[in-house]
């Protein structure tokens, strides 16, 4: 299938995890991509990858906290491949202090909303341009099932929130331009750096930490997904499939934040 044939991508985040992942989906559907990441080797590695199998891939090295270098690389993406038809944001994380807002690290806010939120709002600012010079575009913003259902980490629940409300801004705002925009609201996606985080957390809390996440699994049996699930629903969303949908938050936790 190529149902991103002649499609131009721009993934940030899209080194290693889920972003990678998509990059590899939207390569193998025929777009061309252009990889945002901050890790140069894991992102020159995968253009090198995806190029050695005759893919149209670019490998920017970006901070997506620093708008100057977001904005050139868009700008050097949409020189390279001549358009950008698709931007999905893909960068994110928790962080280690998060917690209650009554325990949480204050002082990691900034650091909090710079990956998950700020990063969105760079890509989007830079690239909607670009996607209103050719008629029209999707956006793809990675959300997570924090933001349907709450999460003890308050502050990356708070910025994935946010993105489910910046999203709907931006389907209202750009329709007009033949732009879409919809979120991805992800369960539990194991990445590497989730399979050592949960290995870490099991060997801390033994027998207990593995009954809770077994507890989980067995209520929600599709909570536990891969990138490549990831992947799949993001490939659709940036496909002319999926035309009539905009403004959507499309949950993909296993149905954990509906029963």
């Amino acid at each position: 299938m190529a149902r991103l044939r002649d499609k131009v991508a721009v993934v940030s985040g899209g080194a290693g995890g889920i972003g990678s992942a998509i990059v590899r989906q939207f390569c193998r559907e025929g777009a061309s991509v252009a990889v945002l990441d901050l890790n140069a080797s894991a992102g020159a590695a995968l253009a090198e990858e995806m190029q050695a199998q005759g893919r149209r891939v670019l490998f920017l090295p970006v901070d997506i906290g620093v708008e100057d270098q977001v904005r050139a690389a868009i700008d050097a993406a949409a020189r390279a491949f001549g358009r950008i038809d698709v931007a999905v944001n893909s960068v994110g994380g928790a962080h280690l202090d998060d917690g209650p807002v009554t325990d949480a690290n204050l002082e990691v806010f900034g650091k909090v909303m710079t990956l998950d939120l700020l990063g969105t709002i760079h890509v989007c600012r830079h690239a909607v341009p670009a996607m209103q010079r050719v008629g029209g575009g999707a956006i793809v913003n990675m959300s997570s099932g924090a933001a349907l259902r709450g999460s003890p980490a308050h502050l990356y629940a708070s910025a994935k929130g946010a993105i489910l409300s910046l999203t709907r801004a931006l389907a209202g705002s750009y329709a007009k331009d033949g732009i879409r925009a919809n979120a991805i609201c992800s369960g539990r996606v194991l990445t590497e750096r989730v399979r050592r985080k949960e290995e870490t957390a099991r060997a801390a809390g033994g027998s207990k930490a593995r009954l809770a996440l077994d507890a989980v699994v067995a209520s929600y049996p599709f909570w536990l997904g891969t990138p490549e699930d990831i992947a799949n629903v993001a490939t659709f969303l940036a496909s002319d499939e999926s035309r009539m949908i905009t403004g959507a938050s499309i949950p993909a936790d296993g149905g954990r934040s509906a029963y």
